[in-house]
């Protein structure tokens, strides 16, 4: 079926996961928590803090800017909406590394289908990143976990793309790096594209994709075969 939309995930799929957010989260940690409670808040994050890198099935990898205010809450000792201004502060600060020539790969596909963004993160860090990567005008369409149409899995978000763009789901592809994107995408009637810049391994992705890719630099030569 002809292809006339893609959405993309933007952390593990834009940028690469841990290159973009392992030394973030370490600052992050170090300013907010105390030094003994350190350990306590990295593991219940999924994060290993000596090697800066998140393991496979961290809330982080998946999960939205508010799940991580709640988990650190109690560590930080503060209230969630505070714990998660500081998520947000760090966000914005991130060093986000692209996973591929983004100006150059998204300014090709989007002369040929409408562009999208879903991220579980909140929506003003995410713009910021887009931005300061030059690519935030490649997009017709951006929502974070706090835009107001809620978060993936759910295919909610999907779907507001789709009326936002008059494009139907079986015409879009949801390209991300983890599970829960491509769920979300196979619930809102989308097609499931998964590439390996995040955290998740091929076979733990393959069941639930179409095609699993190394990065999003082989989307275009994919969809024309």
């Amino acid at each position: 079926m002809t292809v006339e939309a893609i959405i993309f995930d933007k952390d593990g799929t834009l940028f690469d996961f841990q290159r973009s957010w392992g030394g973030a989260m370490v600052e992050l940690l170090e300013s907010a928590v105390a030094p003994k409670r350190l350990e306590d808040a990295a593991l219940a994050l999924g994060f290993d803090f000596e090697r800066a890198k998140f393991m496979p099935g961290s809330i982080v990898i998946a999960g939205t800017s508010t799940e991580m205010a709640r988990v650190l809450a109690p560590y930080m000792q503060r209230e969630e909406q505070e714990a998660l201004c500081l998520i947000d502060a760090m966000a914005e600060r991130a060093r986000m590394v692209p996973v591929v020539d983004l100006a150059s790969c998204l300014g090709s596909l989007r002369q040929d289908y409408v562009l999208g963004l879903v991220t579980n993160d909140s929506e003003a860090p995410s713009r910021l990143q887009l931005e300061t990567a030059g690519i935030a005008d490649c997009f017709a369409f951006i929502a974070g976990c706090d835009t107001g149409y809620g978060s993936k899995p759910a295919p909610d978000p999907l779907l507001a793309f789709a009326k936002a763009t008059s494009i139907a789901p079986e015409r879009t592809l949801m390209v991300g790096d983890s599970r829960e994107d491509l769920v979300a995408a196979k619930a809102a009637g989308m097609r499931p594209i998964a590439v390996l810049t995040g955290v998740a391994k091929a076979e733990e992705l393959a069941c639930d994709a179409e095609a699993v890719l190394s990065d999003i630099g082989q989307l275009a030569n994919w969809i024309a075969d």
